[in-house]
């Protein structure tokens, strides 16, 4: 039974799509990622309402631009979310399984241990009994 680096299987056997969708989920699931899309909402909205009218791009209220383009980045990043995530599911699948592994292996070590304290007890009690 060989212990194997999860980390080194799993990344072996990824194709450059799923590293792509990798990397796509864990830098959206930030702070950092948060700040960007409130930032950028902030100004879009803040310069559509109160610059001056000549040069707004995006009529207020309606913002239809804005609309259009935050629907096209939640359309795009909703499926690389789901496959990063199905990816990632997969890695503690395997980090599940090499766990059950160490785990077995652990326990034939204990019983093989136990089996040793079990003999020097018995022979401490002979050599005591003599």
């Amino acid at each position: 039974m060989e212990i194997k680096n999860t980390n080194h299987v799993y990344k072996n056997n990824l194709k450059p799509s799923e590293r792509f969708a990798i990397w796509i989920t864990d830098r959206i699931g930030t702070i950092g990622f948060f700040i960007l899309i409130l930032t950028w909402t902030i100004f879009w909205l803040g310069w559509n309402m109160f610059a001056p009218v000549h040069l707004r791009f995006d009529p207020y209220p309606a913002f239809v631009l804005w609309l259009f383009i935050s629907n096209m980045i939640q359309i795009f990043l909703m499926p690389l979310l789901m496959v990063g995530q199905n990816l990632q599911a997969k890695r503690a699948e395997i980090r599940a399984e090499n766990d059950y592994n160490v785990n077995i292996k652990a326990e034939k070590e204990i019983a093989l241990l136990m089996q040793e304290i079990k003999e020097l007890k018995k022979m401490l009690s002979e050599k005591s009994s003599k």
